[in-house]
C-alpha cells in the first residue's frame, strides 16, 4: 500500500510503504517461527520460550530447531535450519553464546529476516563479548535485510497476535500501549503488574543489547501500528541520538512517548573544566534532549503507566484551569492545596454556569469551585454537574472526587460521570476514595477510559501531567513571530577569519583570541587589551578610561575568579598597580605551575539597569553540542538557573530558554525598570548556535558574563576548547548535532520564464503565515489535487506538520519571490524519506496565480536533485486520474503510472540512481 499524504483534519503523517520499515513485520507480526536451542528439558530457557509460544495460543507454526533432539514436546525437531519444510518469518535463538554466530549465518542462508537472540554473552566488557559481537555482525552483513533484537534480550511479545517469543511465562492483555525497555528485570517487575492490573499492552520489547534494532527502530516502527497508540520507554542510555531524536519528534507529533531515564545521578559522568560543562550535567542534558522530542519525562516506574494511560486515553488540556466536582469538601480542599502546590490553576467559574449549578443543586452548594455537590447527592446530580461544568469556557479539565458515604452509590455514580463525558472535548479524571466499595465503580470508569484514582492528589498530579505534556507539544510546535528575528550570516567568509584562532596549537584558546572568534561572528565584545608588564597595563588603563577591570592572562586558568584572579572597578593608576601586583602574586601561589602572561584590561561597563548572564556550549558523549543560557557572574553556579537546549536554535527556541529561567522576571522588567533588550539577546544565542553548529571543532565555550542591558549585549569574558584532532582530521559535517540543522546548501536563486525571480530554498517554521496564504491563494480544486481532502481553511495544526520539519528525514522546498515589497510563497514541494532513505514520496502545490509559468516543473527538477543527492532509490507521488498537468510533468520524467490501486487515484514511480546536485 503506498503511503498516503491525506489531508484530514490533523492532516496525520503519512502511513507506510509496502515494505514494513526495514523487515521488523518479520519480527513483530510473524507467520511463523522457528525456535532454536529447542529442547526436552523443562528448565532450558529454548523450551521455557517454546511452551510460552504454544500456550500463548500462536496460531502459526512453531519449529522446533535442535540437532540433539529429533522431537521435542511431542512434535518434530529439525537438526538444522535448512531442513525446514518451510520459510521461516521468525527465529528465536535461544543456544549457546558460542554457537549464534553459525546459526546466525544459517538463518540469513534460509532466508529469516527476523531474529531474536535470547543469548547472553555479548557484552563488550567480557572477554569474549566483543569477538562474538564482531562474528554475529559478519555472519549478519551477507544478508541484506536481516534484522536483529538483542543478543540478551528477555524476548518479544505481541499480544494482538498471541505472540509470547520471551522468557516470561504470562501473556499481558492486549491493549494499545507499546513498552520497550532496556532493563529485562523491569520487563518482568511490569508485566506482573499489568496482568494484576489489566493493563493491555499492544507490543513489548526487551531490547538486550541492541546489535541492531535499537530504540529508534522501534519507535519508527509503533509509529504506523495500527494497535499501538503511545509508547512507553525505560532507557538507561542513548546510543544513535540523532536516530532516536528523529524517530522521537516523528512519533511525538501525533501520539505521546513517556519516559523513564534510570541512572540520573550517575557519578561516571566526568565534569568538564568549564562553569557550562559543571553545570550541564548529563541528565540535564538527557532532559533537553527529551524535552525537544516532545518526549514526556517521569521520575519513577509508578508515573510511566499512569501517564501512558491518561496520555493515550484523554484529550490534552488547553490550559491549567481544573475544574473538581466532589461531595465532600475536606477532599476538595486537598484537591485545590495540590493544584496550587502544582502551579496548576482553580477555574474560575462563569456567572451562567453558576447560575446554572444553582438550578440543579441543593441550596447548599459551595456557589464556586470546588463544586461540592453535598454528601447527599445522586448519580443525577454529578452527571448534571459535571456537563455543565464542561461546558464553560473558562474550565480546561474536570476531577470528580467521590467519597463513599452511607447514602453514596459510587456505581451509580461512575456510570453517571461516564455518560456526562461521552460527548466531552475536556479531559475528565476521577478520584474514587476508598476500598471494596468504590472497587465496582473504579472499575467501571477505567473501562470507559477515565482515569480514575485513589485520592485526589493523585488525580491533581495526573492532570497536571497532561498539561505538561500539552505545554511541551504546544511549545515544540507554537507559531513563530509574523516579523523573524532576521540577521545576514556569511559562514564562508568567517570560517576563512577565524582558521588561523582554531589551527594555533593550543586546545584552550585566550581570552583575546576568544572574543575575536566570537567577534567574527558578529557577537559584540568588550574590546580588551593584553598587558605583560605593569607599565603597560597602566597605559592600557588610561587608553580604554577609567574604571577598568584588570583579569589573569593565563593559558592554564580556567577559572580566573577561584585564584582571585580578577579585580573590578579600578579607579586610578595607583589601583591599576595594586591589582596587578596582586593578581599576579595570588595566581602564582595558588598555581605554581601555570604559565602567567600577564593581564587582560577592559573598561568597566556601568549600566544601570543591566544583568550579567552565562551562555556556553559544551560537547556532550551521548547527544554531542549542547547550548546553555543561565545567571551568570560570580554566582553562576550557586544559584544554577540555567536552560538547556540543543542546537540549532530558531528564534522560538532561543526565546524560549531565556523565558524558562527563574530569573526571568528580573529580566523581564517592571514599571519603572526597563527589561532587557530580548531580541537582542535571542539573536546572540542564535548566532551562537550557528557557530557551534558550524564548527565541531569547538568542545566547550563560555561567554561569561555575557552583559545584557535595556539596549544591547556583550561578553565582557569569553573562553573556547577546542579538539585539536578535529581541526586537522576534518569530520563529517554536522556529526557532531543530534538534529540536523537547516540546509542551507538548498538554497538556490533563478528565473521563471516569464522573468520572475524567485528563491529556492528549504522551509521552515517561520514560513507559516506565508504558507497559510499560499493555502489561501489555491482554489478548492487545487487544494484537492494536492491533498485529495476538501477542507475550508487551513489550520496551525495543519501548518506544524508541513512547516516544522525534521531535515534528517524530509524537506519542503519553497518557491519564495517579492511583489510589492512583500514576501510570497508561490508554491512548494514536499518530499518525505522513508527510515532508510530507501523512498521518498513526493508532492507538489502551486497556487493559482503561479500555475502555467513552469514553477511546477522548476520544483520537481530540484527536488529530485534533492532525491539523488540523499540517495533516494525511488520515488513515488500519487494524484487524482484528473491531475493530467501533474501525470504529464511525471510522465516527461520518466515515472510509471499505475491506475491499478483505485479508481480515483494514479500512483507515479521511478527509479534513481544516486548522483550528487550540482
Amino acid at each position: 500500500m503506498v503511503r498516503k499524504m491525506q489531508a484530514d483534519a490533523t492532516l496525520k503523517t503519512c502511513e507506510q510503504f509496502a515494505m514494513p520499515i526495514r523487515n521488523l513485520d518479520m519480527i513483530f507480526a510473524p507467520r511463523s517461527v522457528a525456535v532454536i536451542g529447542a529442547s526436552e528439558r523443562r528448565s532450558s530457557a529454548g523450551r521455557i520460550v517454546l511452551d510460552n509460544l504454544v500456550s500463548g495460543g500462536f496460531t502459526g507454526p512453531v519449529y522446533r530447531v535442535n540437532p540433539r533432539y529429533t522431537h521435542v514436546g511431542g512434535m518434530p525437531c529439525y537438526g538444522a535450519i535448512a531442513d525446514l519444510p518451510e520459510a521461516v518469518d521468525l527465529a528465536v535463538i535461544c543456544s549457546p553464546a558460542e554457537t549464534v554466530p553459525r546459526y546466525v549465518g544459517a538463518c540469513g542462508e534460509a532466508g529469516i529476516r527476523g531474529l531474536v537472540i535470547l543469548t547472553s554473552g555479548f557484552r563488550e566488557a567480557a572477554p569474549d563479548g566483543k569477538v562474538l559481537k564482531q562474528a554475529v555482525l559478519q555472519s549478519a552483513a551477507a544478508y541484506e535485510g536481516l534484522r536483529i533484537v538483542g543478543p540478551n534480550s528477555l524476548g518479544i511479545m505481541a499480544p494482538h497476535l498471541s505472540l509470547n517469543a520471551s522468557f516470561v511465562s504470562d501473556l499481558p492483555p492486549k491493549g494499545n500501549i507499546a513498552f520497550i525497555s532496556q532493563s529485562a528485570a523491569l520487563c518482568t517487575a511490569v508485566l506482573d503488574w499489568s496482568i494484576q492490573e489489566n493493563v493491555g499492552f499492544s507490543h513489548f520489547v526487551s531490547v538486550g543489547n541492541m546489535l541492531d534494532v535499537g530504540i529508534a527502530d522501534l519507535i519508527d516502527y509503533f509509529a504506523i501500528d495500527r494497535w499501538t497508540r503511545s509508547i512507553i520507554l525505560y532507557v538507561g542510555s542513548i546510543t544513535e541520538p540523532r536516530k532516536f531524536m528523529s524517530a522521537a519528534r516523528a512519533f511525538t507529533r501525533t501520539k505521546p512517548i513517556i519516559a523513564y531515564k534510570a541512572g540520573r545521578f550517575s557519578g561516571s559522568a566526568e565534569a568538564a573544566a568549564t562553569h557550562t560543562g559543571t553545570m550541564a550535567g548529563v541528565d540535564s542534558v538527557y532532559e533537553a534532549a527529551m524535552k525537544r522530542a516532545g518526549v514526556f519525562r517521569v521520575y519513577s516506574v509508578e508515573q510511566l503507566f499512569d501517564c501512558a494511560k491518561l496520555l493515550s486515553q484523554q484529550k490534552t488540556p488547553s490550559g491549567p484551569r481544573l475544574a473538581i466536582i466532589t461531595n465532600a469538601g475536606g477532599p476538595g480542599v486537598m484537591a485545590t492545596d495540590e493544584l496550587l502546590d502544582q502551579q496548576g490553576s482553580l477555574a474560575k467559574l462563569s456567572d451562567d454556569t453558576i447560575e446554572k449549578l444553582s438550578q440543579r443543586l441543593p441550596p447548599a452548594w459551595s456557589h464556586g469551585n470546588p463544586v461540592d455537590v453535598l454528601r447527599d447527592a445522586t448519580p443525577e446530580r454529578f452527571q448534571s454537574s459535571v456537563e455543565l461544568v464542561l461546558a464553560d469556557r473558562g474550565v480546561d479539565g474536570v476531577l470528580v472526587v467521590l467519597s463513599p458515604y452511607a447514602t453514596t452509590d459510587p456505581t451509580g455514580t461512575a456510570a453517571a460521570v461516564v455518560q456526562a463525558a461521552k460527548h466531552a472535548s475536556k479531559p475528565i479524571l476521577a478520584a474514587w476514595m476508598g476500598g471494596g466499595k468504590v472497587r465496582e465503580g473504579t472499575e467501571r470508569l477505567n473501562a470507559a477510559g477515565i482515569p480514575t484514582y485513589s485520592s485526589p492528589e493523585k488525580g491533581v498530579r495526573a492532570f497536571m501531567n497532561l498539561v505538561s505534556y500539552g505545554r511541551n507539544r504546544e511549545t515544540l510546535y507554537e507559531t513563530p513571530r509574523e516579523v523573524p528575528i532576521e540577521f545576514p550570516l556569511h559562514r564562508a567568509k568567517q570560517r576563512s577569519l577565524v582558521k588561523t584562532y582554531l589551527s594555533e596549537g593550543h586546545d584552550v584558546l585566550t581570552e583575546t583570541t576568544s572574543k575575536a572568534f566570537l567577534q567574527a561572528h558578529d557577537i559584540p565584545v568588550i574590546p580588551t587589551h593584553v598587558a605583560c608588564s605593569l607599565a603597560y597595563a597602566t597605559e592600557c588603563a588610561a587608553r580604554v578610561g577609567y574604571p577598568v577591570a584588570l583579569k589573569v592572562f593565563s593559558p592554564d586558568i580556567t577559572h580566573k575568579t577561584h585564584v582571585g584572579g580578577v579585580e573590578l572597578n579600578l579607579a586610578n593608576r595607583a589601583d591599576v598597580a595594586r591589582a596587578y601586583d596582586q593578581i599576579l602574586k595570588r595566581a602564582k601561589e595558588l598555581c605554581p605551575d601555570a604559565r602567567i602572561d600577564g593581564v587582560t584590561v577592559q573598561r568597566m561597563l556601568v549600566e544601570p539597569n543591566s544583568r550579567e548572564l552565562i551562555v556556553g556550549a559544551k560537547r556532550d558523549p551521548v547527544f554531542g553540542s549542547v547550548l546553555m543560557v543561565g545567571a551568570g557572574g560570580t554566582t553562576t553556579e550557586v544559584l544554577r538557573d540555567l536552560a538547556l537546549e540543543l542546537p540549532p536554535l530558531n528564534e522560538r527556541l532561543a526565546r524560549r530558554m531565556v523565558q524558562s529561567l527563574k530569573s526571568w522576571p528580573l529580566l523581564e522588567g517592571e514599571p519603572g525598570r526597563p527589561g532587557i533588550n530580548l531580541n537582542r539577546l535571542v539573536e546572540v544565542l542564535m548566532r551562537l548556535s550557528y557557530l557551534v553548529a558550524d564548527y565541531p571543532e569547538i568542545t566547550e565555550l563560555d561567554v561569561n558574563p555575557l552583559l545584557v542591558t535595556s539596549h544591547d549585549v556583550i561578553a565582557l569574558d569569553a573562553r573556547i576548547v577546542v579538539d585539536h584532532h578535529t581541526v586537522l582530521h576534518p569530520v563529517r559535517p554536522y556529526s557532531h548535532l543530534a538534529i540536523r540543522p537547516y540546509p542551507d546548501e538548498y538554497t538556490k536563486r533563478m528565473l521563471l520564464k516569464d522573468s520572475t525571480s524567485i528563491l529556492l530554498r528549504p522551509i521552515k517554521p517561520e514560513d507559516e503565515p506565508m504558507w497559510h496564504r499560499l493555502l489561501a491563494s489555491c482554489s478548492p480544486q487545487s487544494l484537492h489535487m494536492r491533498y485529495r481532502y476538501m477542507f475550508k481553511a487551513s489550520t496551525h495544526e495543519m501548518a506544524t506538520r508541513f512547516c516544522y520539519i525534521d531535515y534528517d528525514r524530509e524537506i519542503a522546498i519553497v518557491a519564495e519571490a517579492e511583489e510589492d515589497g512583500e514576501r510570497k510563497l508561490l508554491g512548494v514541494c514536499h518530499l518525505v524519506a522513508d527510515a532508510d532513505h530507501h523512498e521518498a514520496e513526493f508532492a507538489i502545490l502551486v497556487g493559482d496565480p503561479w500555475q502555467g509559468i513552469g514553477l511546477g516543473s522548476v520544483l520537481m527538477d530540484y527536488c529530485l536533485g534533492i532525491c539523488a543527492d540523499w540517495g533516494i532509490r525511488s520515488v513515488v507521488a500519487e494524484m487524482a486520474p484528473r491531475n493530467s498537468r501533474m501525470i504529464t510533468m511525471f510522465s516527461n520524467r520518466g515515472f510509471v503510472m499505475d491506475r491499478s490501486q483505485s479508481d480515483d487515484v494514479v500512483i507515479a514511480r521511478k527509479r534513481l540512481s544516486p548522483l550528487i546536485l550540482t
